[in-house]
């Protein structure tokens, strides 16, 4: 079988679109919205105009492009590179596509897909998992879904909930029934306007400060019965379930990584160049070997996690399932990855890093969340150990 890394062309394409745009209209306005904590519309607007937005990876029967999964990594990459902020706000109508893509039945994918295909009209999407009492032990919420007789009413709050309360869409999961356990857990999608949902306390945050994270409070909230992602457990087409989850949260770790791997790089870049330019001691700062091997231990750790990243975005191509948590993989290490390589690029500028004069200290500040969102990285070795120990079902994506 042969091994291959090059691109196709389509490829090179849309990485090359996506750079130009990273380039010209995310990196001149990145300090600002870090700064101002607004959402950047306008950018995120013309993003999805240019088919730059997880619009474009919806199937063709969806209304969508049908661009393959690599390629939507290959994209993250370069808008994260530019700001990973404003890279979140371009890429977060993904949460509410990827839950209904991995819960919804044919019907409901046929219905409410095509909604963020317009390439004029910006359809932003939510997803509501984590709670205030429940992190990365998820399936013990506490939002309710009773059943009434024209649909359910949902009650709790979502906590840290990207877009939350400005998403058009939010996908919100509730128990059903505390005592049939992760099976009483299910998926709903709830519009913008419906009563009984609001936003709640936005959260100011430490980094990719450009994105929008708040509270969804949900107070008696009417939904109809057909906005059960799945259908009812007992219909021919039920959907997964508490499953759905999971499968939501598999289908998007690829993509948090190459988030993840688009700061790193912007970082050491960065770093090289100034070693390059500033001279100490009579030399180039890189030709010290104290600086020169950090570079070189940057480099490194930034090509062995793309190379993770692009065999998950090959797997989910192929239609293989992760059966070793490769997606968990890819994002653990990048994670990790951009942290130490913005931590030594701070250590490489010395006192210049520090300060807002330079970007690295930006890129610092937003490559912690990628530890932590997703899945926090001690979870994303739970889920590794628990594979490579036949411990866990595999979870086939792109469902």
């Amino acid at each position: 079988m042969t091994l291959d890394f090059s691109l196709s062309p389509e490829q090179e394409e849309i990485r090359d679109l996506a750079h130009q745009f990273a380039e010209k209209e995310i990196r001149p306005v990145a300090a600002h919205y870090d700064e101002t904590e607004e959402f950047p519309y306008e950018v995120v607007k013309k993003a999805h105009r240019l088919g730059l937005s997880p619009a474009a990876f919806i199937p063709e029967e969806y209304g969508g492009q049908g661009l393959d999964f690599l390629t939507e990594l290959i994209l993250n990459e370069e808008l994260s590179w530019g700001c990973a902020g404003i890279a979140v706000c371009i890429q977060s109508m993904a949460l509410a596509m990827a839950g209904i893509r991995a819960s919804g039945t044919e019907e409901q994918k046929k219905r409410w897909l095509p909604e963020f295909t317009d390439p004029d009209r910006l359809v932003l999407g939510g997803l509501g998992l984590t709670e205030p009492d429940s992190g990365s032990d998820a399936l013990a919420m506490k939002t309710r879904a009773k059943r009434v007789s024209d649909g359910y009413v949902l009650s709790g709050t979502k906590q840290f909930c990207t877009n939350g309360g400005i998403a058009d869409y939010h996908v919100i999961y509730a128990n059903t029934d505390p005592t049939k356990g992760p099976a009483g857990i299910a998926s709903f999608l709830v519009p913008k306007d419906t009563p009984g949902l609001r936003m709640g306390r936005k959260e100011k945050k430490l980094g990719v400060r450009a994105s929008h994270t708040a509270q969804v409070i949900l107070e008696d909230c009417h939904i109809p019965l057909d906005h059960r992602l799945g259908g009812e457990p007992d219909a021919d087409n039920a959907g997964p379930g508490a499953l759905g989850a999971l499968m939501t949260l598999e289908a998007t770790r690829p993509g948090v990584a190459a988030g993840a791997l688009g700061i790193a790089r912007a970082a050491y870049e960065f770093a090289l160049e100034y070693a390059q330019d500033r001279k100490q001691f009579g030399k180039p700062l890189w030709q010290h070997e104290a600086v020169g091997f950090k570079l070189a231990d940057m480099a490194m750790r930034i090509d062995a996690a793309r190379l993770l990243i692009w065999r998950a975005g090959w797997m989910a191509n192929q239609g293989r399932p992760f059966e070793r948590a490769e997606g968990s993989m890819a994002k653990c290490f990048a994670a990790d990855v951009a942290m130490d390589v913005t931590t030594d690029a701070i250590q490489v500028l010395g006192g210049y890093g520090y300060i807002k004069e330079y970007p690295v200290e930006k890129w610092f500040r937003d490559a912690k969340i990628y530890q932590i969102w997703e899945g926090t990285a001690e979870i994303q070795r739970l889920v590794i150990s628990r594979a490579i120990a036949g411990q866990r079902a595999t979870i086939k994506l792109r469902a």
